[in-house]
């Protein structure tokens, strides 16, 4: 674990924002410090959360930044869903089914029904009738030209979310496992691995088709050199944060980025909160434990990605290099997800102070 040496003005700064986990202005409040841009590498329902929490953690004129993964995009009956933005949005506008973690609240299913009475496939996607508008308007726009990263800012303005949403990439990129099938080896899109068969095939690899040629969303790589804090969501290691650093020059311009780079722990006691990542993990050869996956990412120091690595308390990682803490991850509510993401902050205050300094960075 590596310890954090003597900070910066700015860092000290930083660090006095964001030290207690409990106390801060908060968002309605006014704070005499410099605005603080946090980025969040994210993927669906545990990132959306964890957002939540990110976007009461911030302070005034702080400006939230989710870089979210497409990779689980697919088309259902001639419409383009984007399972991930849509639970971030939904989450963060308020519209969340909060039992199911996807999908409307309040939602019904008659066009769902309807379809089934006539046969259509696929029968394993269900699209609830409010959640087709969405489908309906970014299909549209898409179809007019317009690209994704615009779709998504459309989208958002009806739904207000509070932090700003790109998507990965405006490319099409898909992932599909590898399975084996009755009819032999076959690659299936990942929502039909994850929903129809519920992961209950055993997986072989996992293959981003579209994802060589794929280029980041317009504003990606801006928020990453612009970023005082980046954050790894506590997401899907393999589908949902490797999806998302596959795009080319997206790894490279994270390793580069003069803010700290705080990662979270999906894996709580050798398991996740929820997800797939023990069926996913094993696949790509990393232990389904907080250290394995600390060690996937791996130190900055050492060619990988991390500063700092927060476990749920009572496990135990060793990551050379990084710094290691143990705290309560579980997002029960609103308030106990709000004091994770201000501890994230707080580690990301001592990281960047006990960090040297490149040139160009503020104080150096």
């Amino acid at each position: 674990m590596r310890v954090a040496g003597p900070a910066s003005s700015r860092s000290l700064l930083f660090l006095a924002n964001f030290s207690d986990p409990v106390a801060g202005c908060g968002p309605a409040a006014v704070c005499d410090h410099p605005p603080v841009h946090v980025v969040v590498l994210a993927g669906g329902v545990g990132a959306a959360r964890f957002l939540r929490g990110v976007r009461v953690a911030r302070q005034a004129g702080d400006e939230v930044t989710a870089i979210v993964n497409t990779g689980d995009d697919l088309t259902v009956h001639g419409l383009r869903v984007c399972p991930d933005l849509d639970s971030v949005m939904y989450t963060l506008g308020g519209g969340i089914d909060e039992e199911r973690g996807w999908g409307r609240a309040g939602e019904t299913w008659t066009t769902q029904a309807e379809l089934a009475c006539y046969g259509a496939e696929p029968d394993w996607f269900s699209l609830g009738d409010s959640d087709l508008a969405t489908h309906l308007v970014r299909t549209r726009m898409l179809d007019a030209g317009f690209a994704l990263s615009d779709v998504t800012a459309a989208l958002c303005a009806r739904w207000q979310p509070g932090v700003t949403l790109i998507p990965m990439s405006d490319q099409r990129v898909e992932t599909h496992v590898l399975v084996d099938l009755d009819t032999g080896p076959r690659a299936i899109h990942f929502q039909e691995w994850w929903v129809r068969h519920r992961a209950e095939l055993p997986a072989h690899g996992f293959v981003q088709v579209g994802v060589e040629s794929a280029t980041p969303a317009p504003g990606v790589l801006d928020a990453l050199a612009g970023a005082d804090v980046i954050l790894l969501a506590p997401s899907n290691p393999v589908v949902s944060i490797g999806t998302i650093l596959g795009i080319p020059g997206l790894r490279d311009a994270l390793a580069a980025a003069a803010a700290p780079v705080i990662g979270l722990s999906p894996i709580i006691g050798g398991a996740p909160v929820r997800g797939m990542a023990d069926r996913c993990l094993p696949v790509i050869g990393v232990p389904t434990t907080a250290e394995g996956v600390g060690r996937h990412y791996a130190a900055r120091s050492d060619g990988g990605l991390l500063d700092g690595w927060l476990i749920h308390a009572g496990d135990r990682a060793d990551v050379p290099g990084v710094t290691v803490e143990a705290v309560p991850l579980l997002m029960r509510d609103v308030a106990a997800t709000t004091v994770m993401a201000r501890t994230a902050l707080d580690l990301a205050a001592r990281c960047a102070a006990g960090r040297p300094q490149r040139p160009g960075q503020p104080g150096a």
